[in-house]
């Protein structure tokens, strides 16, 4: 069952840390089958080019122990972002 929020923000105060303008919104509510599978609505992934055959990486975020957000991203995405974090690491003199 897919639900759409009226696309406000997240609350202030929200677990995950979104703030209103933030960029941060509820796209849609998902249910998960009982191996685990759950299904992006076709706008979310045309909105995000999300193809057949993409990569995506999990992202989660703990509070007190215990998984309060995920998200998700394409991988290619996640590997550009390692490369800009780390890269200047590995060229660093000692």
């Amino acid at each position: 069952m897919l639900k759409k929020n009226s696309g406000t923000g997240c609350s202030p105060g929200a677990e995950c840390g979104c703030t209103p303008g933030s960029g941060c919104k509820v796209e849609a509510v998902l249910s998960v089958d009982e191996r685990g599978q759950m299904v992006l609505p076709k706008d979310v992934r045309e909105k995000a080019g999300i193809k057949t055959g993409d990569k995506l990486a999990l992202i989660s975020w703990e509070k007190n122990g215990s998984v309060c957000c995920l998200a998700l991203m394409k991988a290619e995405s996640l590997s550009g972002m390692v490369k800009d974090v780390l890269g200047p690491l590995l060229y660093e003199s000692d």
